[in-house]
């Protein structure tokens, strides 16, 4: 067997591949030896059918067989040993002419190469990594959210602004009808809030649904409609109250401490607060690590300047799709397009990686697994499993490829964000979540 390559440009090589008889004729007689000894062929005993006879209804299909393996086998080898870069995966150049009669075969593989270039992860302009706090406003109002959430429901006479009203939206042409609980600050604009505020049991107040929320997800919830329903819908619904309630506020008191986090963890509202804020900013950190990494991607995707072998991602993208959704070449390129920043990324990201030595072993897939386990099982009050109980619960997890695969990545990202962090060109902003969400989201 021959192996030979020739360059066409610094992104795209041809393959051609040369096997000869030798190569492959002792695994072909072996085979139909091994047929011979099983075929069932009229006329004949089990193990006494000719060989003729054999290669003549086997011969071919065999032949086939053994010098695809061969070729696929020789192939696979020959890139590794080169230590050749490829991008998607060789393609046949079409040969519609085999003589499978021949003693020798060539075949050619066209090869899309992988880049060659530099990356340099600091930019000009600073990336600005986010410190995202818990302000005093949001630790206010996150009290005052578990005071409602652990209060008492008082029955009210007639609806004020602060009720909780139980009642039915109906309207009968669309077919209408679903009972919610709502409270008035979910309208919009303050002229709903009219209609209901002196409203007693069993009154009727109609509404028009043009205008009346904000978000149409609101509007979806209120009438169980699909999206394609509410949008743009503008017809009158009625709202029948069935009951009226206020919410008293629990006492910040030891014993709705000790239901939120346990026993004497927190014992004023001093550290109610600052328990808060710490779990808080532990969310925040992570949504704020999330968008530097983003904002980095981009940039290193925008500055890192390198061709690709265009052409050939495109027919690589022709000859791998779907039989049963073959597409065309203007499909491809389009196909291409989509696809052409995450390649570009993930050749950047492969760099990285080479060229800081990251590395994930199974022990730190496993370490991982084992963390992510335990603050689960912590969320459901067991807060000291034993190290053989999580060795077991990591086991099974990680028997699943994908489960580890993506785990792998997760500890990949963590380890790039370190890098990131350290050699990026970061200025640090620190500001409340509702800035944040305000200066990355827009004021929504």
């Amino acid at each position: 067997m021959n192996i030979t390559r020739e360059n066409v440009d610094a992104l795209n090589a041809v393959v051609k591949v040369d096997i000869a008889k030798e190569d492959y004729s002792d695994k072909v007689e072996k085979i139909l030896s091994d047929y011979r000894k099983t075929a069932n062929i009229p006329g004949f005993r089990k193990g006494h059918v000719p060989m003729g006879m054999v290669k003549k209804q086997y011969g071919k299909a065999v032949l086939v067989d053994e010098v695809n393996k061969l070729l696929q086998d020789a192939l696979n080898k020959y890139l590794t040993e080169e230590k050749l870069d490829v991008l998607g995966q060789p393609l046949p150049k079409t040969q519609d002419n085999i003589d499978w009669d021949a003693d020798t075969f060539s075949f050619e593989f066209e090869l899309g190469l992988a880049p060659e270039f530099e990356v340099n992860v600091a930019s000009n302009e600073p990336i600005v990594q986010y410190n995202i706090i818990a302000d005093d406003k949001m630790l206010d109002e996150q009290v005052a959210n578990i005071q409602k959430q652990y209060g008492k429901l008082v029955s009210q006479n007639e609806v004020a602004a602060d009720s909780e009203i139980t009642g039915v939206y109906r309207n009968e042409e669309r077919e209408i009808e679903n009972k919610v609980n709502l409270t008035l600050d979910r309208f919009a604009g303050d002229a709903t809030e009219k209609l209901f505020i002196g409203a007693k049991v069993g009154d009727v107040v109609t509404l028009q649904t043009k205008g009346l929320f904000d978000d149409e997800h609101e509007l979806m919830h209120a009438l169980k409609l699909g999206h394609d329903e509410v949008h743009g819908l503008d017809i009158e619904v009625t709202f029948t109250i069935e009951e009226i309630n206020t919410r008293e506020l629990a006492e910040l008191d030891q014993e709705l401490f000790d239901k939120l986090f346990g026993k004497d963890v927190v014992k004023s509202v001093t550290e109610l607060k600052e328990k808060i804020k710490e779990d808080a900013e532990k969310q925040f950190a992570q949504q704020a690590d999330q968008k530097l990494l983003n904002d980095v991607t981009e940039y290193l995707v925008a500055n890192t300047q390198f061709d690709l072998p265009a052409e050939f991602l495109q027919k690589w993208i022709q000859q791998t799709s779907n039989e049963e959704q073959a597409i065309d070449s203007d499909q491809a390129k389009e196909e291409y397009e989509k696809s052409e920043k995450g390649i570009r990324y993930q050749l950047i990201e492969s760099k990285l990686i080479v060229d800081n030595d990251i590395k994930v072993t199974m022990d730190d897939i496993r370490n991982h697994a084992k963390d992510m386990i335990k603050a689960q099982m912590a969320q459901f009050g067991q807060m000291n499993p034993s190290d053989k109980e999580l060795d077991d619960i990591a086991a099974r997890v990680l028997g699943s490829q994908d489960e580890a695969r993506r785990i792998s990545e997760q500890l990949i990202s963590q380890k790039l964000l370190a890098l990131y962090k350290e050699k990026a060109n970061i200025e640090v902003k620190e500001l409340s979540y509702e800035d944040f969400i305000k200066e990355v989201y827009g004021d929504k």
